[in-house]
């Protein structure tokens, strides 16, 4: 399944790329997190991002514990641009939301 992968990049049936980014600590991250997520705290997202995607169309999901820092995150790639940006919650929700979108995906 697509979510065995460490980082997805793949085209969806719109051509659009997807991205999932954890943006909690680096000891949550390590406590555990969502297998098809890249890391990146929410405060220096606005630099690291263009590691990952050049593209302000990405579809990118965004988590953290509770949905407040990826919401954080979220304000700061739409201010810088970006167009489709989710805050997807907590990891328990993100993770809900992620596997419903990767059926569609593979179907």
């Amino acid at each position: 399944m697509a979510l065995l992968w460490s980082f997805i990049t793949m085209n969806t049936h719109s051509s659009e790329e997807i991205l999932i980014i954890d943006v909690r600590t680096i000891e949550e991250w390590n406590k555990g997190h969502i297998n098809a997520a890249k890391h990146i705290e929410w405060q220096v997202i606005s630099e690291k991002i263009f590691d990952l995607t050049s593209n302000f169309d990405s579809e990118i999901y965004l988590y953290c514990r509770s949905g407040n820092r990826s919401g954080k995150a979220k304000k700061i790639l739409d201010d810088i641009g970006f167009t489709n940006v989710i805050n997807a919650g907590g990891k328990e929700e993100a993770s809900i939301m992620i596997d419903r979108i990767m059926q569609n995906v593979n179907d």
